[in-house]
């Protein structure tokens, strides 16, 4: 009896969730959301605070400021590149000019990433099913989900707004607390229309690869639909076309333009009522694009995990080529009008951007530095597909075989390795295929070249990865970006401020030659490459020691 009694102490009472049944999706979901929220909070509210500050230490005489408004404002390349340049002779304008483009970019990608993570990805994963079990519905639990996205993209907002308000107050910035809330708020619009869009793609796809690629391609679209309207071809009517330009209609901190968040209000509010209604309409697991259910047999690519790796990431690797290739392709074409532009202070920020020479050399340079940011996402991308095939399980069905786990890792190395390549390749041979119908005198091997210099820094980011990857697998995701981020971050601020090389070396992308201005530093590449495979086979030998492990 005594006995008895002890192995009934030992039993634990049974678990039960916390709130209610209509709250637990959203609690989930939001605590995941908000993470990522706060990460990329600061790194938008460090952008636009280091645009301010280093604009009144840079700029500080009348005659410097109507310079740079005199140079910067007649330049095609500025606009087509980073939008139109309103009054820069004020930190006003030029806050908006220097950093509203990239941050609407990068809320775009943060959007679509973490909507199709906590909506395909979980129900990819197996999840969504056991919420299913509860007392919900799959409209309700979508609704939940994207309350629990709003909640991340609240946070994101906030930090933003908090960390400008604050630079806003400095007595030479002088920027109040409101217009500072608004800019902020603009600057996470295309987060908001993006979570819409990845909620949509969630439901048309299969897999939140596919998911993805699918949101990618209307990004590519948008982002190109903007460019064309603000490249001073006569097309600006162009810019209500795209959620971009929507976004960049707002005219935040120089002449505010709220009528236009009445396109992006409605734009997000119906593809979020859309993705609720499609949810409905689908069973778990399936989707409203669905797979091909009768076939041909196509077994040229099953002769392993390579091969099925291939076939799970080929819909999203071809769709960042579409979008490298499109983006590279158009600044072909304009690299001849805009070269023409480029002169005075352009030329000084262009060269703390490290971008060398004159004319269409500089404005090839800057275009390859974001052609180089966006093969980093594709590098970021391939470890996360590695880390969500361990999450989901299905790198346990290899594991049984005859396959060893260097095996299964090394295969997946070398595909990302050839992706890499490819797109860098394809960025230098679309450029020139731009330049050559405007007779710009580029050579196919210069910008060949030029293209191949784009990836080191995405093995860099790769091999990070992968270290996080082997060491701390649940952190991967954060790890990745958090670096390609930084990254970014320090090319932005180094480009209009003084920072010292120290920080300026933590960025990839400042050990990249900007060619095809300059040729290719090879021995640099061969470091970054070097110090790529290094983290890379390090991350490898502790994959091969620790136990697999979920989500």
């Amino acid at each position: 009896m005594p006995a008895d009694l002890g192995i009934r102490a030992r039993i634990k009472a049974p678990v039960r969730a916390s709130g209610s049944p209509a709250t637990v999706v959203t609690a989930l979901s939001a605590r995941k959301a908000l993470r990522s929220g706060v990460l990329w909070g600061y790194i938008f509210g460090i952008a636009i605070a280091s645009s301010e500050i280093s604009y009144v230490k840079i700029y500080k005489t009348a005659a410097q400021r109507a310079s740079l408004a005199a140079t910067y404002g007649t330049s095609k390349a500025v606009s087509a590149l980073f939008g139109t340049a309103p009054q820069l002779q004020t930190v006003h304008g030029f806050t908006v000019f220097k950093i509203s483009m990239t941050l609407m970019i990068l809320g775009a990608v943060w959007g679509l990433l973490t909507s199709t993570r906590l909506l395909r990805g979980e129900e990819d994963a197996g999840r969504w099913d056991l919420l299913l079990c509860g007392q919900t519905t799959r409209r309700g639990a979508t609704a939940q989900t994207m309350v629990g996205l709003g909640a991340g993209l609240v946070t994101l907002w906030a930090l933003t707004a908090i960390i400008a308000v604050l630079a806003g107050l400095e007595s030479s910035v002088g920027i109040g607390a409101g217009p500072s809330i608004y800019f902020a708020l603009a600057m996470v619009a295309t987060a908001a229309m993006f979570l819409a869009v990845g909620a949509v793609t969630s439901q048309l796809a299969a897999t939140r690869r596919r998911a993805t690629s699918f949101g990618a391609a209307f990004l590519g679209i948008s982002y190109g639909l903007r460019l064309i309207a603000d490249a001073g071809m006569g097309l600006h009517g162009l810019i209500w076309t795209s959620p971009l330009g929507w976004v960049e209609e707002l005219q935040p901190l120089t002449s505010p333009h709220p009528l236009a968040f009445v396109p992006i209000v409605a734009f997000t509010a119906i593809l979020a009522a859309v993705a609720v209604h499609l949810a409905g309409t689908r069973d778990v697991g399936a989707s409203i694009v669905a797979d091909q259910t009768h076939a041909p047999a196509r077994l040229g690519l099953l002769f392993g995990p390579t091969g099925l790796s291939i076939r799970l990431m080929r819909g999203t690797v071809i769709g960042w080529w579409v979008a490298i290739g499109l983006s590279a392709f158009i600044y072909g074409l304009i690299v001849e009008s805009a070269g023409t532009t480029i002169s005075g202070s352009v030329n000084e920020v262009f060269s703390k951007l490290g971008v060398t020479g004159t004319g269409p050399d500089a404005v090839l340079g800057v275009c390859f530095l974001i052609e180089a940011i966006l093969i980093g996402f594709v590098a970021a991308g391939q470890v996360t597909a590695a880390r969500a095939e361990e999450a989901g399980g299905t790198i346990d069905h290899f594991m049984v075989q005859p396959v060893s786990r260097a095996a299964w890792l090394g295969g997946r190395c070398l595909l990302a390795l050839v992706v890499l390549v490819l797109s860098g390749v394809a960025a230098g041979i679309l450029a020139w295929l731009g330049a050559a119908t405007q007779h710009t005198g580029f050579s196919v091997a210069s910008l060949l070249g030029a293209g191949i210099n784009l990836v080191p820094p995405a093995i860099v980011i790769l091999g990070i990865g992968v270290l996080t990857f082997g060491l701390r697998p649940r952190a991967t995701s954060i790890v990745v970006y958090a670096v390609l981020g930084w990254s970014l971050l320090i090319v932005i601020v180094g480009g209009f401020g003084t920072v010292s090389h120290w920080v300026l070396d933590t960025s990839v992308f400042h050990h990249m030659a900007s060619a095809p201005g300059v040729p290719p530093n090879w021995e640099a590449n061969g470091i970054m490459t070097a110090v790529g495979a290094a983290a890379a086979l390090v991350g490898g030998l502790a994959f091969r020691r620790r136990d697999l492990e979920g989500a």
